[in-house]
């Protein structure tokens, strides 16, 4: 959740120990667990997760990728998840949300495609399932 790698051998009454996350607590959704920090985890339930994009990427209106990697994972497909005023933005941003996923959702590859429209740059991630 916080992007920074688990000790699965810390403790696990450590804050930065490892603990079982199910990303969602809609019981009923076929999601993956996947290792987080037990802080991170417990945090989690009192707050909606959320995943910030660096300031560094220039993006307008930025997708909430916790829910755009819901909707891939249950329907596949494809989803805008920004827009970026040059081309360079907008690879600079596709490489991130490429290597992101791939650490948010292991077993989901997905590619990043951009698309000029209206003067600007659309971010799409990708699955193969369609």
């Amino acid at each position: 959740m916080c992007d920074e790698p688990v000790d699965p051998d810390e403790s696990v009454n450590d804050p930065r120990g490892p603990s079982v996350d199910s990303r969602t607590a809609d019981r009923k959704a076929k999601v993956a667990e996947r290792l987080a920090h037990r802080g991170c985890n417990s945090r989690k339930g009192a707050v909606k997760v959320v995943i910030e994009w660096p300031e560094r990427l220039y993006v307008v209106e930025p997708a909430p990728l916790i829910t755009v990697a819901g909707r891939l994972e249950r329907k596949g497909g494809r989803e805008m998840v920004g827009r970026c005023p040059t081309r360079q933005d907008a690879q600079a941003a596709a490489d991130w949300l490429v290597d992101r996923f791939s650490r948010l959702v292991p077993e989901l590859p997905v590619t990043a495609d951009i698309e000029p429209g209206g003067g600007q740059f659309l971010v799409i991630l990708a699955t193969g399932r369609r």
